[in-house]
C-alpha cells in the first residue's frame, strides 16, 4: 500500500495525527476509537506497509510511531500543487483580452452619449 491509499483512511489519518504526537501502545490508540483492537492493528500493519509508521517492540507492548519519511511523496504532490500557477499564460490572454474589449466597449457608449446629448 502506498502513502496516498493509506490516507484515504479517516481512521488511519486520525491515528498518523494521534502519532505525530509521539509514540504510542496500540492499547492507547484503540482506546480512542470506536472500532475494535484487532481493526485498529490492521489500520497500523497498513500504515506500516505503506511507510508512515514504525514498531518497536518492548517486552509484550508494541509501540508505534509515526515516520514522517513515509511522507514525502504526499509532501512532493502538495508542494507541486501549491507552486503550480493557479492560472495559465492562456487564462491570462483571455482576461487581457475581454479588458480591452469592454474599454472599447465603454469608450464607445461614452462617445454616443456625447453625440446625442
Amino acid at each position: 500500500m502506498d502513502a496516498f491509499a493509506a490516507l484515504a483512511d479517516p481512521i488511519r489519518r486520525a491515528l498518523l495525527v494521534r502519532l505525530a504526537a509521539g509514540p504510542t501502545r496500540v492499547v492507547d490508540l484503540a482506546a480512542d476509537h470506536q472500532v475494535s483492537r484487532p481493526a485498529i492493528s490492521k489500520h497500523l500493519r497498513l500504515l506500516t506497509e505503506a511507510g508512515l509508521v514504525d514498531v518497536e517492540d518492548r517486552g509484550r507492548e508494541r509501540h508505534y510511531r509515526l515516520d514522517r519519511s513515509g511522507l514525502r511523496p504526499v509532501h512532493h504532490l502538495l508542494e507541486a500543487l501549491a507552486t503550480s500557477p493557479p492560472f495559465s499564460e492562456h487564462d491570462f490572454d483571455g482576461l487581457d483580452l475581454e479588458v480591452r474589449r469592454t474599454g472599447r466597449d465603454r469608450r464607445s457608449r461614452h462617445r454616443q452619449q456625447e453625440e446625442t446629448a
